[in-house]
């Protein structure tokens, strides 16, 4: 069972034992906004380009984020700045994950330190970037929906892993060094 589902399931139970119209209509209600979150999360469609003007379209799911062009694989998502050391320093990492993992790994970095899309392509060409970079003003509604999602408050690097269905596997803020990075690829694309 979800557990978008089992919580109000739980309360439920437990609240139709005590008698009294205001806490039926308070589970009833509890219920109702947890089917709501539920079909809104399916329902989001959130398109993106990338520096090299690729369209990624991105479903949100009660578990995750399908998204279409990279179905199969592993995806780290992450959130980054150009500013930022941990940032910088974990390029190098996904460059070589990237090359190495190809058939099994898409990393898609959206910076989130204010450069358009013309600097950030320029940024990504002097750091040979081998994955798909967006610019914020480039990633639609993407930001704000994991913001919203994943509870993110700024902090960079942030990192969602996605496994092959689509489904989160990992939420992390700051930087993982490459060989944990490596072993959820190994993990994950079993």
């Amino acid at each position: 069972m979800n557990i978008t589902f089992l919580i109000p399931y739980i309360v439920y139970n437990k609240l139709k034992q005590k008698k009294g119209t205001f806490m039926k209509k308070f589970t009833f209600a509890l219920l109702f906004a947890s089917l709501l979150s539920f079909a809104h999360a399916a329902d989001d469609i959130i398109t993106v380009t990338t520096v090299k003007n690729k369209t990624l379209n991105i479903i949100g799911t009660d578990v995750g984020l399908n998204i279409k062009e990279y179905q199969d694989k592993v995806v780290f998502l992450e959130f980054f700045g150009h500013r930022c050391p941990p940032c910088i320093k974990s390029i190098p990492h996904y460059i070589k994950l990237q090359e190495k993992y190809k058939d099994k790994l898409a990393i898609v970095a959206i910076e989130v330190q204010g450069l358009n899309n013309t600097a950030l392509k320029k940024f990504v060409e002097e750091k040979g970037i081998n994955y798909a970079a967006i610019s914020q003003e480039k990633a639609g509604s993407l930001v704000p929906y994991i913001s919203k999602r994943a509870q993110w408050e700024g902090a960079i690097p942030f990192l969602i892993v996605l496994d092959p269905k689509g489904e989160v596997q990992l939420v992390q803020a700051g930087m993982l060094p490459e060989t944990t990075l490596e072993k959820l690829i190994l993990k994950l694309s079993k």
